[in-house]
C-alpha cells in the first residue's frame, strides 16, 4: 500500500464549494491531487487489469464500439488506499453525502481509437431522493490514467441537468434526440491532465465523445452511496481477509464488500444497453 504522493493542506479544501458545485453544475474539478509518478503507477495497474479482462467472457462490458468498462477489487490498484483517503475525495464526498458514506464502485473506462459519440445519458435513473427531495444519494470520481487531447474523446458534460426529472428518458437514462440541442448548448468537453481529480454526480448528462487518437484514454472510476444509495447492487467488488486486516479503520468503516479468502474475478453486470451501439 503507497502512500499518497501529493495531497492538498486542509485548508485548500472548501467543502460549500464543492458541495455548491456538484448540486449547481454537476461537476467539480481538482488539478494536481496526485504527481504524475503515483499515476504512472495507477496507469500500468489499469492496463494489467484491461488486459487481463479481456482475456475472459464477462470481463469486460461494451460501452459502444472500441469502449469498454471494466469493474476490479480494489486490491488491484495498488494506491488504492491512497485514494480512499485522499483529503480532497474525503472532503468532497462528505460535503455531498456526509459523514456515513460508503465506497460501492471501483472501476475504469477505457476508450480507444474509432470509439464514437455515446448518446447523451444519466448512468441510472433518478431517485426518489433526487426528484422529491432535491438531494443526492451518490457521487462518482474519476481520475484519468494520460492527458487527455482533443482527439482522445474527452468526457463531455452538460452542466446543470442533474435535476432533469427525465420522465421522458428511455429507461429513466436516455434523452429524446430532440432534448440533445440543450444538451449540446451547454456542454463543456473536460481535458483532465495525469494527476487530475474530478468529482460529479453521475446524474449529470454527459457522454463520451469519437476518438480518433491511437492512444487509449483510461479513466478510473470511484463510486461512493450515501446512507440510503443503492449503487452497490450493481457491482461486485471485494477483497481479502488478509488486505481487509492491513488497511486503515478510516477505510475499513467505508468499504462497503465481501471479506473473503480468495478473490474471483469479476464478471461484468453494470451493462447500459443503450451504449453498446453508440451514436454516430
Amino acid at each position: 500500500m503507497s502512500t499518497v504522493a501529493q495531497t492538498p493542506t486542509v485548508t485548500d479544501v472548501d467543502q460549500a464549494e464543492i458541495r455548491r458545485a456538484i448540486y449547481e453544475e454537476g461537476v467539480i474539478g481538482r488539478k494536481g491531487a496526485f504527481s504524475r509518478d503515483w499515476v504512472a503507477t495507477l496507469s500500468e495497474d489499469v492496463d494489467a487489469a484491461f488486459d487481463e479482462a479481456l482475456s475472459r467472457p464477462g470481463g469486460a462490458v461494451g460501452r459502444g464500439p472500441n469502449r469498454y468498462y471494466v469493474e476490479i477489487h480494489p486490491q488491484a490498484l495498488r494506491g488504492f488506499v491512497d485514494i480512499a483517503t485522499h483529503p480532497w475525495i474525503t472532503a468532497a464526498t462528505e460535503a455531498v453525502l456526509g459523514p456515513d458514506y460508503l465506497i460501492t464502485e471501483v472501476g475504469f473506462d477505457v476508450p480507444g481509437h474509432g470509439a464514437m459519440n455515446q448518446p447523451w445519458h444519466r448512468d441510472f435513473p433518478m431517485p426518489d431522493a433526487a426528484r422529491d427531495e432535491h438531494r443526492l444519494t451518490s457521487l462518482h470520481f474519476n481520475i484519468t490514467a494520460v492527458d487527455t487531447e482533443d482527439d482522445m474523446g474527452p468526457f463531455e458534460i452538460a452542466p446543470g441537468t442533474q435535476w432533469d426529472d427525465g420522465e421522458e428518458f428511455h429507461h429513466g437514462m436516455f434523452p429524446p434526440k430532440s432534448f440533445y440541442p440543450r444538451y449540446e448548448e451547454r456542454a463543456v468537453r473536460r481535458f483532465p491532465q495525469m494527476g487530475d481529480i474530478s468529482a460529479r454526480t453521475a446524474l449529470t448528462l454527459h457522454r463520451g465523445t469519437k476518438h480518433a487518437s491511437l492512444e487509449r484514454r483510461p479513466v478510473l472510476v470511484i463510486g461512493m452511496d450515501g446512507p440510503d444509495g443503492t449503487n452497490f447492487e450493481r457491482h461486485d467488488m471485494a477483497v481479502t481477509k488478509d488486505y481487509w486486516a492491513a488497511l486503515p479503520e478510516s477505510v475499513r468503516r467505508h468499504l462497503a464488500c465481501p471479506v473473503v479468502d480468495e478473490l474471483h474475478p469479476i464478471y461484468q453486470k453494470h451493462t447500459i444497453e443503450g451504449l453498446v451501439m453508440g451514436e454516430a
